[in-house]
């Protein structure tokens, strides 16, 4: 073989080896440039929103910021949405997303989902008072709004309310729908909707939040990209959601932005300190 053809296969291999290498090396790349660039909700109180100025702050903004801190390096937080959070982590996009994303086995297929898992919420229903929803039977043939790529919507179509579910892309444009009566209920994670009647007394005075027992609680769970999950980055993040847990991290967050500890939380938090290392 000439020595010209030698070398046109090695660049071509170096070629096809590099993009694989550079995804691969997520934690290297974060330190080397100095900024971690995190993928959270900007549209999702208290988890992640905009305050007065602009910027996006909240609960998971904090624990990125707590990642940040631990690597010794500046944060870059990018909004993204239920639909394209998972596309802007495969895309390299990000380097980490903390989103608010629930935990299934199509998700942990598509990214790499961290272990432990960090929240846990169940899936509750806001509607009027007068709608009389009480739980999961309530809901047949009535028009539910929900959001853009949330896991449950399917179930929650199928089995209970047998109609067609209007579907928006943010939980503002949920809570206006629902507001102008252009759907029964918005049915969503609990704790963002218990979280919006305390935090609005006066504009949901005339609505309850209904938890629909019937839907077990769901993790949610930070991500890498998949092919990370069991390389250094991934193991990385992993210890760090640990520490969260063990120590009283998560719990405080919680009660800062949430204004009270859920009963998950409080439990995971007990067997994770009892543990040793």
């Amino acid at each position: 073989m000439s020595k010209p053809l030698v070398w046109l296969i090695v660049a071509i291999c170096a070629i096809g080896l590099y993009p694989a290498r550079s995804q691969a090396d997520t934690l290297d790349n974060v330190k080397r440039k100095g900024v971690l660039v995190v993928g959270t909700k900007a549209d999702y109180a208290p988890f992640g929103f905009l305050d007065a100025s602009g910027n996006i702050v909240g609960l998971e903004a904090d624990l990125a910021g707590d990642v940040a801190k631990r690597l010794g390096v500046k944060l870059e937080l990018v909004p993204v949405t239920s639909a394209n959070r998972m596309q802007l982590l495969q895309e390299g996009k990000i380097d980490l997303m903390i989103a608010t994303m629930s935990v299934t086995p199509e998700r942990e297929k598509a990214v790499g989902i961290i272990s432990p898992h960090y929240y846990a919420t169940r899936i509750g229903v806001l509607a009027p008072k007068s709608a009389n929803i009480k739980d999961e039977t309530d809901l047949k043939g009535k028009r539910i709004c929900a959001l853009a790529g949330v896991f449950f919507n399917d179930r929650l179509k199928t089995e209970f309310t047998q109609q067609d579910l209007l579907v928006f892309n943010s939980t503002i444009d949920n809570e206006a729908a629902l507001l102008a009566d252009k759907c029964v209920g918005f049915a969503f994670d609990d704790v963002l909707l218990i979280y919006q009647t305390k935090s609005q007394p006066e504009k949901w005075k005339d609505f309850d939040v209904t938890v629909l027992n019937e839907f077990d609680p769901v993790p949610w769970g930070i991500a890498v990209r998949r092919e990370e999950k069991n390389g250094p980055w991934g193991k990385f993040m992993s210890g760090v959601v640990s520490a969260w847990l063990k120590s009283n991290t998560l719990l405080s967050l919680e009660a800062k932005w949430v204004g009270q500890n859920t009963i998950w939380l409080k439990a995971v938090h007990t067997r994770m300190s009892a543990m040793p290392g």
